[in-house]
């Protein structure tokens, strides 16, 4: 498809330097409010990447069916695959999809928590609509324990097939105190594509640690840089995608392994790159964001608009260059 004439006009992504931490993050929030109805008309219910296994059958998959690769593909790197009723925090949850999944195929009991206050507001909407398996389980009540009954949160859980759901506004770097008091701890901290915005990596790391049950798993998917960049490659390909995407300083691969590990974690399944799997959907999102009622949208927004919609060309050429990667890992207490 071709570039539309705002696109071109606007090359260089503009974004803001962050002056500090608590800007960014409301920057952000800022931009989940406003943009997550397009995420979700554009991209649909999975805010995350689409995973074609390199086989040629998959080569045509839908985008959809690529989503579900993915968490697919988590499930299997953590050996979570055959587990059921399993208790989830779903860090970053978007707009719910990934959480609606695992209920919905696992029987799970998922907690997503957002900065967002809108994706709180449609991931609620989007399970509420959702078709319970039986006509009983419609607004069942969570099983025993899994309500918090010492942390405030008294959000209900919507039945979603024979597991349950509920969304919660809430700062991601606050889940080990609001947690911590819960009448059973998780079996799972799910985190895809979330952790790459968090100012302070380390203390995600010690919150999931805190969180976690006996043979607790964290499941991680993200973006990463690659290892031993030139100024000049960072500058072209790694830096454009900070800014647009409003991202700290990206990381490798290695270092999350290092920040699992300095919390206490033990690595389960070490990181597996699948960028040139997963490459494809900023083929698609490019060819998406060309339409020109969203291009107005952002140059609505201002500068933090037009750079995010920018760093979609930078993460293409971050991947076919090879500085920009995206990895799967998973790690047990």
């Amino acid at each position: 498809m071709e570039e539309t004439s705002l696109s071109r006009q606007y090359d260089t992504p503009m974004g803001l330097a962050h002056t500090t931490m608590q800007a960014l993050k409301d920057r952000i929030k800022l931009h989940y409010d406003l943009a997550s109805d397009y995420y979700l008309s554009l991209w649909g219910e999975h805010i995350h990447h689409g995973y074609w296994p390199t086989d040629e059958s998959k080569a045509g998959e839908s985008k959809e069916v690529a989503q579900a690769n993915l968490i697919q593909l988590l499930l299997d790197v953590s050996g979570l695959k055959d587990k059921k009723d399993l208790r989830v925090l779903d860090v970053g949850c978007g707009v719910g999809g990934t959480s609606r999944y695992l209920a919905a195929h696992l029987g799970a009991t998922v907690t997503g928590i957002t900065i967002s206050t809108r994706q709180v507001e449609l991931a609620t909407k989007l399970a509420a609509e959702h078709e319970p398996t039986t006509d009983d389980d419609a607004r069942a009540p969570a099983p025993a324990g899994a309500t918090p009954d010492k942390t405030g949160i008294d959000t209900p859980f919507i039945a979603v097939g024979t597991g349950r759901v509920r969304f919660v506004e809430l700062d991601a770097e606050k889940m080990g105190d609001v947690f911590a008091a819960e009448t059973a701890k998780f079996d799972v901290v799910w985190i895809s594509e979330a952790l790459s915005h968090f100012p302070d990596k380390a203390l995600f790391f010690r919150n999931a640690a805190a969180v976690l049950g006996a043979d607790g798993r964290l499941v991680v998917a993200d973006w990463f840089k690659g290892i031993d960049l030139t100024q000049k490659v960072f500058d072209a390909d790694i830096k454009p995608i900070e800014d647009g995407m409003l991202l700290p300083p990206l990381c490798t691969q290695a270092d999350y392994v290092q920040l699992a590990t300095d919390a206490g974690l033990k690595v389960h399944s070490a990181p597996k790159d699948i960028s040139g799997d997963v490459k494809k959907t900023w083929d698609l999102s490019w060819n998406l964001v060309q339409n020109p009622s969203l291009w107005a949208f952002a140059l609505s927004q201002g500068r933090d608009g037009i750079a995010f919609l920018q760093a979609f060309r930078a993460m293409r050429r971050g991947y076919a260059n090879g500085s920009f990667r995206y990895a799967v890992m998973s790690f047990s207490l």
